[in-house]
């Protein structure tokens, strides 16, 4: 008898059933690792394990280590990064199970060098953590109870030995302050796992270990559906042409129908079914199909966010279903210019880089992801960074994103280090990137993928890549290059073109698309760190026109309520050990970057308190100043996202919203400075240069007032002009000479004040002066403070700069805090917090520039 070619679709078996592996789970030191086992014997028994976690949350929670983000209590978990371990639980399989044609144990993620077990023989062995693992586990499994054991080796201690062998090994990041790793001799390098884990100039080190993503058993028959790409191939106003391309793996020759149907935001339908001629392995099967008159998924201040449902069913059993939203993605090039346009409009990216939401993503509370994530949009922002040196955020980042309009630069996961040129790493990333883009590329908020954050600035221009280059001789030095660029310029790039076709991919951040120098105003993005890593002026950021500026930031500490949680005390100094320990940047010396801004700008700081609220004072100003500066370039610049919008634990950092969800002062600047209108008043040279910005596609009419005063209330100048503001703009509208505005009158004791007024109502103003807030006469602004329940009202009798209100120890949020007053002007603040109204009361401290 001769067999059938095809598999007839009654003889079809149960759609794929998955079932969560999160419960039961126990983890302790490997028995091989007898020094560790003797060294920490209380982590040599089994203890509970949360999976998805990692072996560090488990110790944290068995208390056999101290918290690390209180005290300075770093140090003493190092250990279980240089410690091997072994994971298990207990699978019960029923005999129906049994029956299935596959019982594949999946991993979303290992981290990182790891062996799973199951019933004492090896299943997989897996060597990178960005990527998900499968087996077909069945022929392992019985009836009954079976063992699921995953052991992890260090990552340290498996690379070392390499590593101390090599005379001259690849530049890596941060060298550990631990002494785990000699200076110069990095492991982080060598291996596909999140670069921040070893430490980075705002975070921890801390090298976590464990099954750090969802883990699952699928049982299945002849076929399943492996995913299903979303193709946008052409959208406009009338139509959007999609095709769906669903992978189907199957285990012989057989027909399978496959099917997909769209929802739009309104409830209209579209579908489209083909059956398929499958073979055995991977099949593509493509379902093209139209949706008349779509709703075009726009930019948060573009419009609104409709999001389409894309379900795809294979013999009307297994889905996967997306969500997408229709739009159209271009990327701004010619000339050296580098921006993006979104449903043809050319977008002025406002935002700032994203770094994981917790040193342990697996604990990231979804909440706080979606206020933060909302927190940047309602401070005018457009657009994220996801930062190369973390991990791929799960889906539900993206889902929010999606929702709220927030377009994502997405990196490839390269910190800086410098990756070996072997062809086994490149595969590696390979399927990295094929998976990961594959995962993504529906969400219509990821706009553009970049190959990673400073790798091929870093190796053009950084003096310790220079000695590295020149010390493994010319040989060498170019097997490292070609490696990069055969990774950059062709593994990732067709990763993208291959999975998310119509969204551009950028070799790294910075880069000009190897279209010349690398990191300069003139081409492709830019990361600017004269400021603040090299002490530069503030006023440097206002010396060129960027053609995209992805990468500048300046310090502010966090809210006094942090540092109470994580130091146990306010009663501190800018060099308490604690202090010291939660601030990274300069190993731990940073502290002193900011005095030394303070001292030039600002005043010596008077207690703990007041530097607090100076260094949040002196962060919002230097990034205003360059925010706004970027913005008055249009169309020259086309970006500008500073670093950063959060913290993977509570530091001392660049973050504008604290690891406890604190605004810092810059958060609030932002929404000022990222306004849709605004007004720039940049005085440099003599003269104050006035320049108005729009974001709208449409003109708007609106009013712009300039006015000098001296600081005892006389006002030396005064012009208002009626204007129209063009669509998508920066206008420079006049520059007045110093001469002209102020008179005579001494530079200390006079300032200006610009507004922009739309339909009456201040949109945007700014207070403008000829010298540093440290050289000015400020006088005391008389404040005075009424409460209203939880809502304060400030009244200036003179001039008040930069009011910030501070609660303390108590946590609070104001809805505005860090703004000037001019005289006579009265501002009401609603603040919300878990304390009652009388507590906050006592607790504010009312802060200005100017004298107490």
């Amino acid at each position: 008898m001769i067999a059938p070619l095809f598999t007839p679709l009654s003889a079809l078996a149960a759609p794929l059933t998955s079932t969560p592996l999160d419960r039961g789970w126990q983890v302790r030191i490997d028995p091989a690792d007898k020094a560790m086992v003797a060294a920490h014997p209380a982590a040599a028994r089994w203890l509970t394990a949360i999976v998805p976690g990692t072996v560090q949350q488990d110790l944290i929670r068995a208390r056999i280590v101290p918290d690390p983000f209180l005290g300075t209590n770093e140090a003493a978990i190092q250990w279980a990064g240089l410690t091997d371990w072994q994971y298990r639980t207990t699978l019960t399989i029923d005999p129906a199970s049994l029956r299935r044609d596959h019982l594949d144990l999946v991993f979303d993620g290992l981290d990182t060098f790891a062996t799973v077990r199951v019933n004492g023989r090896a299943l997989l062995s897996v060597d990178n953590a960005h990527r998900r693992c499968r087996a077909d586990a069945k022929p392992l499994l019985h009836a009954g109870a079976n063992v699921i054991e995953i052991d992890f080796a260090s990552p340290i201690r498996k690379l070392q030995p390499m590593v101390l062998a090599t005379a001259s090994p690849l530049p890596g990041e941060y060298d550990s302050a631990f002494g785990d790793e000699p200076k110069g001799k990095q492991t982080s390098p060598y291996i596909r796992k999140p670069k921040y884990h070893y430490g980075w100039d705002w975070g921890p080190r801390i090298v976590a270990i464990g099954p750090w993503r969802d883990v699952r058993l699928e049982a299945w028959d002849s076929a399943r559906l492996d995913r299903a790409l979303v193709d946008q191939e052409a959208v406009s106003a009338a139509e959007a042409r999609l095709t769906v391309r669903a992978t189907v793996v199957a285990d012989a020759p057989r027909e399978a129908d496959v099917a997909v149907e769209v929802t739009g935001p309104d409830g209209r339908r579209w579908s489209a079914a083909r059956r398929a001629a499958l073979v055995a392995g991977s099949n593509i099967v493509s379902l093209p199909l139209t949706i008349d008159r779509p709703r075009l998924w726009q930019p948060a201040g573009y419009g609104a966010q409709p999001l389409y449902t894309v379900s795809t069913r294979l013999d009307g059993g297994q889905a996967i279903v997306r969500r997408t939203g229709l739009r159209t993605v271009e990327l701004i090039r010619g000339g050296g210019a580098f921006g993006l346009k979104i449903n043809g409009i050319p977008i002025f990216m406002k935002g700032a880089n994203v770094i994981p939401f917790d040193v342990f993503p697996s604990r990231v509370d979804p909440a706080t992801e979606r206020r933060i994530l909302t927190d940047a949009r309602d401070s005018n922002m457009n657009m994220v960074r996801v930062w190369g040196g973390g991990y791929y955020p799960d889906d539900r980042f993206y889902d929010i994103a999606d929702e709220l309009g927030l377009m994502v630069w997405q990196d490839f996961m390269f910190g800086g280090a410098v990756p070996p040129p072997d062809a086994a790493y490149r595969a590696s990333v390979a399927a990295e990137a094929d998976e990961q883009v594959a995962r993504l590329q529906a969400h219509p908020s990821l706009v553009i993928w970049t190959g990673g954050n400073e790798v091929l600035s870093g190796w053009a221009n950084w003096s310790d890549r220079r000695d590295f280059a020149k010390a493994i001789g010319p040989d060498a030095q170019e097997q490292v290059a070609t490696g990069m660029t055969v990774l950059f310029d062709r593994v990732l790039r067709d990763a993208v073109l291959t999975n998310d076709i119509g969204v551009p991919y950028w070799p790294g951040s910075p880069s000009t698309d190897y279209d010349g120098p690398v990191d300069t105003d003139a081409s492709g993005d830019r990361h600017y760190w004269d400021v603040w890593s090299g002490s530069k002026p503030i006023e440097n950021y206002t010396d060129a026109c960027p053609r995209f500026m992805s990468e500048y930031g300046f310090q502010g500490m966090p809210d006094l309520s942090t540092v109470a949680r994580f130091a146990g005390t306010p009663d501190l100094t800018s060099d308490s050990p604690v202090m010291k320990a939660h601030q990274k940047f300069l190993a731990g010396e940073g502290n002193s970057r900011i005095l030394f801004y303070l001292k030039d700008y600002y005043r010596q700081p008077r207690d703990f308190a007041d530097l607090d609220y100076l260094s949040q004072a002196m962060q919002a100003e230097a990034i205003g100043l360059a925010a706004r500066h970027h913005r008055a370039c249009r169309p020259t610049t086309m970006g500008s996202l500073f670093w950063q919008l959060n913290d993977d634990w509570p530091a001392i950092s660049w973050a504008s919203i604290d690891w406890y969800g604190q605004w810092k002062l810059l958060q609030y600047n932002a929404r000022r400075f990222f306004a849709p209108q605004a007004i720039v008043a940049e005085h440099r040279d003599g003269a104050t240069k006035i320049s108005l910005l729009s974001d709208s596609t449409r003109p708007i009419a609106a009013r712009w007032r300039l006015t000098a005063m001296t600081m005892d209330g006389r006002t030396l100048h005064d012009e208002t002009h009626d204007v129209t503001l063009p669509p998508l703009s920066a206008t420079e509208v006049a520059k007045p000479s110093d001469a002209a505005l102020f008179g005579s009158a001494p530079p200390q004791s006079s300032y200006a004040v610009a507004a922009l007024e739309i339909d009456g109502r201040t949109v945007s103003r700014l207070v403008v002066e000829r010298l540093r807030p440290r050289q000015m006469a400020y006088p005391s602004p008389g404040l005075t403070v009424r409460w209203q329940g939880k809502s304060v009202t400030l009244t200036a009798q003179r001039l008040a700069r930069a009011v910030g209100l501070s609660f303390g120890t108590v946590p609070a949020h104001p809805s505005d805090n860090g703004f000037d007053l001019l005289p006579g002007e009265t501002r009401t603040i609603a603040v919300d917090s878990a304390a009652d109204a009388a507590a906050l009361a006592r607790a504010l401290r009312v802060s200005t520039l100017g004298p107490q």
